[in-house]
């Protein structure tokens, strides 16, 4: 009785190690939100950058990129990340007056989101002027 306790102590604790192996990604906005705040739409192009840091033991692949309405992607890091290097995903929305609130959802095989799919948001306000 003790060594199959023994043993199933050992197998609890390798599937927990092994739970935190692989791809995991860190991205530099704060909740991985981009506050635009309040911008003129004459002086600003609407361009902005999610950095992103690959802080797991294995590649980081990144699927797909897609956007909501209002939104583009312009450029997105090579798709395979290696661990300890950096991305970048930058996005333009298309400036049209009113409240900004999109969702750009990032698909990929990092362990630290559910499902390798994570959320990135941006917010403000476009001013007519």
């Amino acid at each position: 009785m003790k060594k199959i306790a023994t043993f199933i102590a050992f197998l609890t604790f390798s599937c927990i190690g092994f739970a935190q192996n692989g791809a995991k990604i860190d991205f530099k906005a704060k909740n991985n939100t981009i506050d635009f705040g309040a911008i003129s739409k004459d002086k600003d192009n609407g361009v902005r950058v999610f950095d992103f840091t690959n802080i797991g033991n294995s590649s980081l692949i990144i699927y797909s990129v897609q956007s909501t309405a209002s939104c583009s992607i312009l450029s997105k890091t090579p798709i395979t990340v290696l661990p300890g290097k950096s991305g970048k995903i930058e996005i333009k929305y298309n400036m049209s007056p009113g409240p900004i609130r999109n969702t750009i959802t990032v698909e990929s095989n990092a362990v630290n989101y559910d499902e390798g799919r994570i959320p990135l948001k941006i917010k403000g306000e476009v001013l007519a002027n």
